[in-house]
């Protein structure tokens, strides 16, 4: 019964092992994730510096730090590409997340055992391509950062008695939660937001490759939504492609589709709750004008009442409306201020489970007198 169970398994796996490579099926994140670090985007000081190690083949223990998206680990795996070849990848690397694996007893079985093999020698590639392959192995540590305090000491004498065959890359998100012992014996690599410029050029690189028309508003909304985060919005423009394309005739995006797709609320919906608080905007509104009728408690709470009869998150809606009133360009800091208060009142209470309409309520007259005082 064993052997049969095992059997039927191993068929079954064979048929995924395909689907996997056929570029139709893959998620655009992985079919255009950069196959070099030539094709990173936007890392122009990381990208220089790793360049130096293909000629070198000098490769020091790395722990790469920054926001999601910003393309940490799909810089160390095409770095690895770039010095092993397709044929010695796959005993050459070991990648693992730590935020599954985080136990000390993963690093003292799967990591110690990989990180204690000795390479093999190098192989000729069968693309034909000359590839540096250096003695050493490379073992990818994503999501460190989630690794327990015990498991990050054991590893740091594994680093210490291997680091002739065996080359570590730390990959995480808050580079603070990595002990100074263990990162004191990497170099360090920061990976900052992308900026819109390059973020622009990837997404358009990809709406061509894939056939999508797209026009400038569209790409800013992508941009907008993620905030710098490069997987986000290639995920989006997926998602926005396969929406557009299912109707009959196919439609082309819209930015609304962009924003209903990233839960963000329509700039249309927040710019007419922002009237309703009294907040000038570019149409030239008067705060100060109150004869109107259209400032007031009943307004307010009837406006209220709509957000939260369409669905949308009361932390989005905090959100957006923080980003609005910051950087509004005529508030003085006094109101601005006194709205900041508010915000986070409201943030800390939603996070401890407080009611969204009423909270959204109390933000939106918090905001209305103080921009009207």
């Amino acid at each position: 019964m064993a052997a049969n169970f095992f059997t039927a398994k191993a068929q079954s796996t064979k048929p995924a092992k395909n689907q996997t490579t056929e570029p139709a099926l893959q998620p655009w994140v992985e079919k255009y994730r950069p196959k070099t670090i030539d094709d990173v985007s936007a890392q122009e000081h990381t990208v220089a510096v790793l360049r130096k190690t293909l000629t070198s083949t000098n490769l020091p223990h790395m722990l790469f730090y920054g926001p999601p998206g910003t393309g940490k680990t799909s810089t160390i795996l095409a770095l690895s590409r770039q010095l092993f070849g397709p044929d010695n990848f796959r005993n050459r690397v070991l990648e693992l997340n730590a935020s599954d694996e985080r136990g000390i007893s993963i690093v003292r079985e799967k990591i110690k055992n990989f990180a204690r093999q000795t390479p093999r020698a190098q192989a000729v590639a069968s693309d034909g391509k000359t590839y540096p392959c250096p003695p050493y192995k490379i073992i990818i540590l994503d999501e460190a950062d989630s690794m327990t305090q015990d498991a990050q000491g054991a590893l740091r004498r594994i680093m210490e008695n291997y680091a002739r065959i065996t080359r570590f890359c730390l990959v995480c998100n808050y580079v603070t939660r990595i002990i100074e012992p263990l990162a004191s014996r990497c170099s360090k690599f920061r990976f900052t937001p992308l900026d819109n410029t390059s973020a622009a050029l990837r997404l358009s690189f990809i709406a061509r490759e894939e056939r999508i028309d797209i026009n400038k508003p569209v790409i800013d909304a992508l941009i907008s939504t993620s905030n710098g985060d490069l997987r986000r919005a290639i995920t989006y423009l997926q998602s926005a492609s396969r929406l557009s394309s299912s109707t009959n005739p196919p439609t082309k995006i819209q930015t609304v589709d962009i924003q209903e797709i990233a839960g963000v609320v329509p700039d249309s919906v927040i710019n007419n709750f922002a009237r309703v608080l009294g907040i000038e905007l570019d149409d030239g509104m008067d705060v100060d004008d109150r004869s109107n009728g259209s400032v007031g408690f009943e307004p307010i709470k009837k406006q209220v009442k709509f957000l939260m009869r369409e669905g949308y998150s009361a932390a989005q809606i905090i959100s957006q409306l923080h980003d609005l009133v910051v950087f509004h360009p005529t508030l003085d800091g006094r109101k601005k201020s006194s709205c900041a208060l508010a915000f986070a009142e409201a943030d800390k209470a939603l996070c401890d489970g407080a009611d969204e309409e009423l909270w959204v309520l109390e933000v939106a007259l918090c905001i209305n007198k103080a921009v009207l005082s």
